[in-house]
């Protein structure tokens, strides 16, 4: 991955965002509209063969769209890569009605994946946008802290962190609570050990809280099941 596919060269039309509700993903389109982008739809695809680790509660993956006030395109796939750009495609249609189009996509990948999207981009002959590729995984926790979002923990693996820590905040004392718990866990959880979601931050307009969950455990990870949740709004709007 070279530096261009990075950069940012300020205000480059308008741009999509691969989502799940997690903190990469937020903390990348944060840095991407601080940068410029004009970001104007939110992607989450949903595995149609299996349930994955990222999967949350699809009616609260809608709400955190609307409190963020951008659209969420949310829909099944057998082929990621071939739903992704059979999405920016259909929404290209619909932009260029209005006299642009979708010129880049922003991913919150920071190890992995990277020939794939790679791949889908060039396809589609949009830019690529990684804001957080290669960044330390020590100092991407402290970016979304020191940005003010709320992040939760939603799903770990049962064979490293029990299920106390379902719910659990990313805070000031995270980094260090991981540590003492188990030291080879990555602090992002980029070999799959845990996944969140993102409750409220800067990018947000309202915020979301947890009202009612469940601990449930299958194919060897905790999961947070939210039965229920609301939305407030925050001080000040």
């Amino acid at each position: 991955m070279n530096d261009e596919s990075n950069s940012n060269n300020g205000g480059k039309g308008r741009a999509v965002v691969s989502w799940t509700g997690g903190k990469d993903g937020c903390l990348s389109f944060y840095k991407a509209i601080s940068q410029g982008r004009n970001v104007r739809y939110l992607l989450s695809f949903w595995n149609m063969n299996r349930q994955g680790a990222h999967e949350v509660n699809p009616n609260l993956l809608r709400a955190q769209a609307e409190a963020m006030g951008i659209p969420l395109i949310r829909t099944g796939f057998a082929s990621y890569e071939e739903e992704f750009k059979r999405v920016v495609r259909d929404l290209n249609e619909k932009e260029s009605e209005k006299g642009s189009k979708i010129e880049s996509a922003i991913f919150g990948h920071i190890e992995t994946h990277d020939r794939l999207v790679e791949r889908i981009c060039e396809d589609l002959g949009i830019e690529l946008v990684m804001p957080i590729w290669n960044m330390d995984s020590t100092k991407i926790i402290k970016d979304v802290i020191d940005a003010g979002f709320e992040v939760i923990l939603v799903s770990v693996k049962a064979d490293l962190l029990g299920e106390e820590w379902l719910g659990r905040r990313i805070d000031e004392n995270f980094l260090a609570d991981l540590r003492a718990t188990d030291g080879s866990i990555d602090p992002c959880g980029e070999n799959g050990e845990f996944h969140t979601f993102v409750l409220d931050g800067p990018t947000f307009k309202k915020r979301l809280e947890i009202v009612r969950s469940e601990a449930t455990l299958r194919g060897g990870l905790w999961f947070l099941d939210i039965k229920e949740f609301g939305v407030e709004d925050k001080e000040g709007s």
